[in-house]
């Protein structure tokens, strides 16, 4: 599933996929929210780690990553 997180003062935001389901997502940015070291940290398909401070959070989308046909029958 597709993860984006939104960063303030950056440009680009945070895209990854993640093999957590969307609830398990949730849970850690709430579980986040509510910490005492104040870190999101997410994993992504290849085992690599994003952390990103709570305080600097903008937004984080939660999308199911839809599979991508191809050819004349999509």
């Amino acid at each position: 599933m597709e993860v984006k997180i939104g960063v303030q003062q950056a440009v680009r935001e945070l895209v990854l996929e993640s093999a957590e389901t969307p609830d398990e997502v949730q849970a850690k940015v709430n579980a986040a929210w509510t910490g005492k070291d104040g870190l999101l940290v997410l994993t992504d398909e290849k085992g690599r780690r994003v952390v990103v401070p709570v305080a600097k959070l903008a937004y984080v989308e939660i999308a199911p990553t839809n599979d991508r046909r191809v050819g004349f029958g999509a």
